[in-house]
């Protein structure tokens, strides 16, 4: 029998949790979400179905062999299958059920991969989770969200130059806002990663472009702020511009707060570790390392490197936040 694979189950826990900070970023607050996307966070599905306690092929089979699964929760069983079939050398049979998806879930497949392989890569395989996007990319080449996904775990790997390449395709093939947002994000990671900080502000704008409630653009305004920092300008006065008299109580409102000069840190651990949307998207991770950069904007060097070295501690590797954390500590 085909031995479970432990690291599935705590990988895509956190894809689960929401993958990190980004996607709430644009799903959050009135994103505007196409209808394919919306069915995986609270359409008919009920969001991503459960994921098997154990992670052989046999019990993903046997899920599998259920009739009454939905083409969206089909397939999200499918791409677990597709990487556990790659991570095993069965390539063969990853790109089988890869085919599966495409046919099952003609419109929603590819964002079911770039849901699910960014996380399935944190256990560990970086290269399954990349073999099985290159099998999507065969299958639809230059889908923006398959690029996007494959940027993503290219960074995890802290290979900027190549995730910032493929970034560039998925910015060029995306024909909507809800896949150009993203696509320009995590773009302004890899250009933020790679010290490309004109670049990265304009994709921090162009991430939050057209989006009309706060909570929908408060992630992008953060990672231009830091961004701006790196770049020597005027971070702070641009925050309080672009937030004006919003009220900023909601998380993560009060990070801005702080950096705006409106909340002690102090308090703002407190929120971080209290407040109830913070604690589901682990808003510890995300507070370390805007203490980081203010302490960067203010010059204080050993309170940024603290406040990173933290944040790497409390945030996954397949978080951005722990991939800005590990670049800054270099630039320290």
């Amino acid at each position: 029998m085909q031995r479970p694979w432990p690291g599935l189950i705590g990988a895509v826990a956190v894809l689960l949790m929401a993958c990190g900070a980004a996607r709430a970023q644009y799903q959050g607050g009135g994103a505007d979400w196409d209808t394919t996307a919306r069915e995986f966070r609270n359409g008919g599905t009920g969001g991503l179905p459960s994921v098997p306690r154990n992670g052989s092929v046999e019990e993903l089979s046997r899920i599998l062999s259920a009739s009454q699964l939905s083409p969206a929760n089909r397939s999200f069983y499918l791409s677990l299958r597709a990487f556990v079939f790659s991570r095993m050398g069965r390539e063969a049979d990853s790109q089988k059920d890869v085919a599966e998806m495409v046919r099952i879930n003609p419109q929603g497949w590819p964002v079911m991969m770039w849901l699910t392989m960014p996380a399935l890569a944190g256990g560990g395989d970086r290269g399954a989770a990349l073999r099985s996007l290159a099998y999507g990319l065969e299958r639809k080449p230059n889908d923006p969200w398959l690029l996007i996904a494959q940027g993503q775990v290219q960074m995890q790997i802290a290979d900027f130059t190549d995730a910032l390449a493929t970034l560039d395709r998925a910015v060029a093939a995306a024909a909507s806002p809800a896949e150009r947002r993203p696509a320009h994000y995590f773009r302004g990671h890899a250009n933020l990663a790679l010290g490309n900080y004109a670049q990265a502000i304009r994709d921090f704008d162009a991430a939050i472009e057209g989006q009309t409630v706060l909570r929908g653009r408060l992630v992008g305004l953060l990672w231009r702020y830091a961004a701006q920092v790196r770049a020597r300008q005027d971070a702070r006065a641009a925050l309080i511009r672009d937030v004006g008299t919003e009220n900023l109580a909601e998380w993560p409102g009060p990070i801005v707060r702080f950096l705006i000069g409106r909340l002690p840190a102090g308090e703002l651990e407190v929120a971080a570790e209290s407040d109830d949307e913070a604690k589901r998207s682990n808003g510890k991770c995300l507070a370390a390392y805007f203490i980081g950069m203010d302490a960067a904007r203010r010059g204080d060097r050993q309170r940024a490197r603290e406040q990173f070295q933290l944040a790497q501690a409390r945030c996954p590797t397949v978080s951005e936040v722990n991939w800005a954390a590990s670049n800054e500590l270099k630039r320290l």
